[in-house]
């Protein structure tokens, strides 16, 4: 009997974490970039509901942080779905038939992996919001949170980056990858730039959530 698909949707955490130990590749990193979205967006959504603000800021900021929850769940199942064409087709024999389908799975997988890291791009002003007008004494749950969404940036970028590297594989120059994919090239910088932006606003909050650095 074929064993049920583990999905971060359908799956328990056990259950997950469990499959992505396995050397499968499905999930695999893609889809643990994902699940830190999931996490980020989950902590932005508790600061958020412990935070008050007579402009009703943060219950749209909880509403949003919830929304994105949801969807990182299912990006990380679509990403494990890229990754799993990705494999295939680098198994093929060597051929025409192998460089289209590594061409078609590589950026099929590149633009998988952009669309996740967009959407951690656009939580950053929310997280960014609660570190300074937040509950202060949540600090140190927004910088966990930073510290999950830049994982999830960091996942997004390297894996558009490899796998339009992978391009190459199939006989494609990364000058013509360049030519041929320019808006999943300049996600690459794009995302380079969130995670200097997330550094730069962990540090500014850092003395407030680990005092003890600074004794």
């Amino acid at each position: 009997m074929e064993k049920p698909e583990v999905t971060t949707q359908g799956s328990t955490v056990e259950e997950w974490t469990r499959a992505l130990a396995e050397s499968t590749g499905s999930p695999g990193g893609g889809a643990g970039t994902g699940l830190m979205l999931a996490v980020a967006a989950s902590l932005t959504s508790m600061v958020a509901g412990y935070s008050e603000d007579d402009g009703g800021e943060p219950a749209r900021i909880r509403a949003r942080a919830r929304a994105l929850r949801e969807e990182a769940l299912g990006l990380a199942d679509d990403d494990a779905s890229a990754s799993k064409a990705f494999g295939a087709a680098f198994r093929l024999e060597p051929g025409r038939e192998r460089d289209e389908a590594i061409r078609r799975a590589s950026v099929d997988a590149a633009a998988a992996s952009a669309v996740l890291g967009e959407r951690a791009i656009e939580a950053i002003d929310d997280l960014a919001w609660l570190a300074t007008k937040g509950n202060r004494s949540l600090v140190a749950d927004v910088v966990v949170a930073f510290g999950a969404l830049r994982a999830a940036v960091a996942g997004a970028r390297t894996n558009v980056s490899f796998d339009l590297g992978s391009l190459r594989s199939a006989g494609t120059s990364l000058d013509q990858v360049r030519e041929q994919q320019p808006e999943l090239w300049a996600a690459v910088k794009k995302l380079n730039d969130a995670m200097d932006r997330i550094d730069e606003l962990t540090a500014a909050i850092d003395n407030r959530a680990a005092p003890t650095d600074a004794a």
